[in-house]
């Protein structure tokens, strides 16, 4: 099979998106060829039998540049190349402008989208692929009539348990990702407020990312004022973002990690760290069947900051034996459920049309 990916960024030290380049070596193991078209590109990391063209976001491009990079990759591509199947991935405007020419020659599309926003290019894009994919039925905000759940596909072998890195001595409350409005720190921020008042122990909590873009920078500025307001200067610390190779070692640091953002987003962070075998609490209903006979425990009331509270102070209260106990459950739920290697073959059997 010869493959064609759309994809949103090529770039191995991305620190939201760099998971995408193991996404792509994964595949790579099950195809012949992929030709990757990617929107921006930065350090590119892929075997032989990748190739990556950019459209050049990276390098300032206009929209309209990019459209015509893009169609002039399109086309180079097929004339060069026999294409079985088009992956398109997080990026739907890629999959409206190359249906037209791929439906011509029966190149079936299918593409992934996760996140709760649904626009017109995305609605367009359903109508005009094959089939859709997602990690959950949560975190697809469209009809369901092509879509296809297949996990969020987290690589275990980059984020699993080691032994010689211990938690963190006091425990560390750690929470990774963007800092934007939709995550929801505020709630986390007042949670530990009041878990300081009622939890006489000490703790640390550690806010690992930075903002996307300008447009979150009051955002960021917001969360500073609050840690000042609440007193929390010293025991809350940001931290910036870091390449995706890093992270392991802060999952295994912390003593549970902490997502709020709600239902119907699918926070890879959060499967990461439950990879490397460590407890999540989250408010985001998608977790629970991952969670399984732990829910209770670790899912919590989106925007309680109380809630939040009272679940942190169950969990602190463990033994270090059986917080690693929840966690060597979690990371075989992340292993049946959501592992890498199971979405690149459930991918592989959809690009050739086999039914799931």
């Amino acid at each position: 099979m010869r493959l064609l990916l759309f994809n949103l960024a090529t770039d191995a030290d991305d620190p939201i998106l760099g998971f995408t380049t193991r996404w792509i070596q994964a595949l790579a193991k099950r195809v012949e060829f992929i030709h990757v078209i990617t929107m921006r590109a930065g350090r590119i990391d892929v075997p032989e039998n990748v190739r990556v063209y950019s459209v050049g976001k990276e390098k300032g491009y206009s929209e309209p540049r990019r459209a015509v990079e893009f169609y002039r990759h399109l086309f180079k591509v097929l004339r060069e190349d026999r294409i079985d199947a088009c992956f398109s991935h997080m990026i739907p405007i890629f999959t409206v402008l190359a249906a037209p020419v791929l439906k011509v020659k029966g190149i079936p599309i299918v593409t992934w989208y996760l996140h709760p926003s649904l626009t017109w290019t995305l609605k367009l894009a359903h109508h005009l692929s094959d089939r859709m994919v997602s990690a959950l039925l949560t975190t697809y905000p469209y009809h369901r009539d092509k879509l296809i759940a297949i996990g969020h596909g987290i690589d275990t072998d980059l984020f699993y348990p080691d032994e010689r890195t211990k938690p963190d001595r006091p425990p560390m409350i750690l929470c990774v990702g963007r800092l934007s409005p939709v995550k929801d720190h505020p709630t986390l921020l007042k949670a530990v407020a009041l878990l300081r008042q009622e939890w006489s122990h000490p703790f640390r909590v550690v806010i690992l990312g930075g903002p996307a873009g300008p447009q979150d920078e009051p955002y960021v500025r917001s969360l500073h004022r609050l840690v000042e307001d609440l007193d929390l200067q010293d025991i809350v610390t940001f931290h910036p973002p870091v390449p995706m190779t890093q992270l392991p070692d802060w999952y295994r640091r912390c003593t549970v990690h902490v997502n709020m953002t709600p239902t119907g987003f699918g926070d890879k962070v959060a499967w990461e760290a439950m990879a490397c075998g460590r407890p999540c609490i989250a408010a985001n209903k998608g977790f629970q069947e991952t969670f399984g006979v732990y829910a209770d425990l670790l899912l919590f009331r989106y925007q309680d900051p109380t809630d939040l509270a009272s679940k942190l102070q169950n969990l602190l209260k463990f033994r270090e034996s059986e917080i690693e106990q929840i966690g060597d459950y979690l990371r075989k739920q992340v292993i049946n459920m959501h592992s890498l290697e199971a979405l690149a073959g459930k991918l592989v059997a959809i690009f050739r049309g086999e039914v799931l």
